[in-house]
């Protein structure tokens, strides 16, 4: 496995969801030059692996042989030409990701095998030494050894699973990227002004930050708290509170994450949405170098007049009646 430090040299990432231009961003977070190449296939460079290992949106790392179009006897030949620099057993695992490749990857794996063989490896399918990925996508092919894989504990933190749940709360899954993308790391301060249940806030402690959460009303606070204690061990703060007026100073944390009411189920006027998510931007600036807002519309115009720059936006599709919209902001 790679160490956690900064790898040297290409990496392949195999990125998961759909948007791979959102998957990409988040995968910046832990490394440097993320290039998207083919559906579901980036590329980067300076992959911290003990970052990578807290992505939602990237499953796995390997450090690159060779790329390739996306055929077998191409992917043998980068396999039979390359220093592989590796000894010990090894086994094969072919993707063809998304179906978008049309390759045969039951023979990716004999031929890529029976090349290592010839390499002078020893296959071993059940406990390798290193394990080969060649993941096939649209008209590329990235052949790499697996250096690192996220980890994938979403399932065992889903909203109707935790003391205090309220309906509308954000899968695990999109809350740590959504952190991650605010800056959450060891070592960090991340706020979310209007917490709720606190799902980001957790996904932003799990990754080594110390979370604070504020909302406005009682039982959200005490129900956070709930959610926090159970599946945190470390520091955290939570208040009631206004997202427009914080007590806190000047350049208090270093990210701020939340996700802002939606008017159709919001009981807050129009207008005072507006002001309320205005308001809580313009503390944010205060507050932090760096924001990341969600909502069922774009707040851009509401960022600019807080004197934010939006760096990046996205649309989330979650169903046929909600698309988030997510601006990052610095």
């Amino acid at each position: 496995m790679a160490s956690a430090r900064r790898g040297c040299g290409v990496y392949g990432l195999e990125l998961a969801g759909e948007d791979d231009a959102f998957a990409a961003r988040e995968a910046a977070c832990a490394a440097t030059a993320v290039d998207v190449v083919a559906p579901g296939l980036a590329t980067a460079r300076g992959v911290d692996a003990d970052r990578l290992r807290t992505l939602a949106y990237t499953h796995r790392m390997t450090h690159l042989v060779g790329r390739c179009e996306a055929s077998v006897p191409a992917a043998r030949a980068v396999v039979a030409a390359a220093d592989l620099d590796r000894s010990g057993s090894v086994a094969v695992r072919a993707r063809d990701v998304r179906s978008t490749a049309g390759i045969d990857t039951r023979r990716a794996e004999r031929e890529l095998g029976s090349a290592l063989v010839d390499r002078g490896f020893a296959v071993d399918l059940d406990d390798p030494d290193h394990e080969l990925r060649a993941c096939f996508s649209a008209d590329t092919c990235l052949v790499g050894w697996l250096a690192a894989e996220s980890v994938r504990d979403y399932g065992d933190r889903r909203p109707t699973d935790r003391p205090f749940f309220q309906p509308g709360s954000m899968a695990p899954l999109d809350a740590r990227a959504l952190a991650n993308l605010a800056g959450a790391a060891p070592g960090r301060t991340i706020l979310d002004p209007m917490c709720g249940t606190g799902g980001t806030l957790i996904e932003a402690g799990l990754v080594g930050a110390r979370p604070v959460g504020v909302d406005a009303q009682r039982k959200m606070v005490h129900g956070a708290g709930e959610n926090l204690r159970t599946y945190l061990d470390g520091d955290y703060a939570l208040l009631r509170g206004d997202a427009t007026r914080l007590p806190l100073a000047d350049g208090a944390v270093d990210g701020v994450v939340f996700d802002a009411p939606y008017g159709r189920q919001s009981k807050i006027a129009r207008h005072d949405l507006a002001d309320l998510v205005g308001g809580a931007l313009a503390e944010a600036r205060r507050l932090s170098p760096r924001a990341v807002v969600v909502g069922d519309r774009s707040w851009r115009e509401a960022a600019h007049d807080a004197g934010w720059d939006v760096e990046a936006t996205f649309e989330r599709r979650v169903h046929r009646s909600l698309t988030r919209h997510v601006l990052l902001l610095a």
